[in-house]
């Protein structure tokens, strides 16, 4: 009986430090979705009608109070229909992310078919789209194209991307160390602010990184940059190197996943 008096007091002492640490890491997760998603500028919204409305109920300015109140139902519906692209990026990143699971990560290889294959296309002023997989299913994409499921090697996609065949216009699914379908249509980025000279292949790469946790290699047919897309972000024209310590990392290939921010050779977005 004594021990569990101990016990409860001792939890009644780590409570509230345990209670700020659980916050703290869950609003550290939200920012991250937040900025994975380019949904800032709606956090920013929510906070500035919060100072607004707590400006009013300090200083008692009951007629502006009585507005806020009277409008926030509409408020709150106006903000779903408006940010709705937003809010559906949210939740799908909440729901691929890893925070409490366990066992084993999914690995991937033949990095170097790729690799190579993206070197002959760039020189060719081929384009090239490849999607490696990691714990979102792409089933909706894999049956807009045509299914495969053939071992990757480099003259598979050089074959599929270096001549006008019906494939070469869609994206390659790559999963396990084959490739799962070839000739898939990509969602397009609803990004604004991408430049004007990105074709097809670089928005749809992006929009793909904006919806699902998938990576995505993009050869540039006008200039030959080779580039990747992950996180709703675009890094452009990266040597071999770079991409190799990337895809390493963001793959569970034993390289480290901000190796873009810690290499010292940082590439700025939509460059």
């Amino acid at each position: 009986m004594e021990f569990i008096k101990r016990l409860a007091g001792l939890y009644t002492t780590v409570q509230p430090v345990l209670d700020i640490l659980v916050l703290s890491f869950l609003l550290y997760q939200v920012y991250g979705i937040l900025i994975k998603t380019q949904a800032v500028q709606l956090l920013k919204g929510a906070v500035s009608l919060l100072i607004i409305y707590a400006v009013a109920f300090i200083l008692r300015l009951n007629t502006l109070l009585w507005l806020l109140n009277t409008l926030a139902p509409g408020l709150l519906i106006g903000v779903a229909i408006v940010f709705q692209p937003e809010l559906r990026k949210i939740f799908l990143k909440i729901g691929q992310s890893d925070w409490f699971r366990m066992g084993k990560r999914s690995t991937h290889s033949h990095l170097d078919s790729v690799l190579t294959s993206a070197e002959i296309l760039s020189k060719r002023r081929r384009g090239m789209l490849a999607v490696f997989t990691r714990k979102n299913g792409l089933r909706d994409i894999v049956e807009t194209g045509t299914r495969l499921n053939a071992e990757l090697s480099s003259s598979l996609l050089v074959t599929i991307f270096g001549h006008d065949t019906p494939l070469h216009d869609g994206a390659v699914i790559i999963q396990g160390g084959r490739v799962v379908a070839a000739g898939c249509f990509l969602p397009l980025s609803e990004q604004q602010d991408i430049r004007k000279s990105f074709g097809t292949r670089h928005r749809a790469a992006l929009g793909l990184s904006e919806e699902t946790d998938s990576v995505v290699m993009i050869v540039s047919e006008e200039t030959g940059a080779i580039s990747l897309a992950y996180d709703s972000k675009l890094y452009y024209d990266l040597t071999s190197a770079e991409i190799t310590r990337q895809l390493e990392g963001l793959l569970d290939l034993g390289g480290d996943s901000s190796a873009m921010e810690d290499s010292g050779n940082e590439r700025p977005e939509f460059d």
